[in-house]
């Protein structure tokens, strides 16, 4: 589907409006000179873990342990990961390691 000139100035406006108003809304709900409310410092604190564990699930979710080459590429770079995070203590590493491990696996080792 190609747009008008109209319609494309109406969807950069829109982009351009929705992305102003999450970056502003925040400051005007919680301004610096109130305390940030109990429930947005336990979101803060809770969110993080809860955004990894859906991540794992939804990477995991498709590993069949039945057949070749039964979630040994997962499991290498899940183990990998954890080696690198013990080892160097880093978010950065652990996760930029163990992605470039999981490519090399699956594109290199387990065709």
């Amino acid at each position: 589907m190609i747009l008008t000139p109209v319609q494309t100035l109406i969807t950069i406006a829109a982009l351009v409006i929705g992305t102003a108003t999450t970056r502003v809304l925040p400051f005007l709900i919680f301004p610096p000179n109130k305390p940030t409310p109990a429930f947005v410092l336990y979101l803060g604190r809770m969110l993080p873990y809860a955004v990894i564990g859906f991540l794992i699930v939804f990477c995991l979710k498709g590993v069949t342990v039945m057949s070749a080459p039964y979630g040994l590429p997962e499991a290498m770079a899940i183990l990998s990961i954890l080696v690198l995070h013990l080892w160097k203590g880093s978010i950065l590493v652990s996760i930029g390691g163990g992605t470039a491990i999981y490519m090399l696996l699956v594109q290199h080792v387990f065709l």
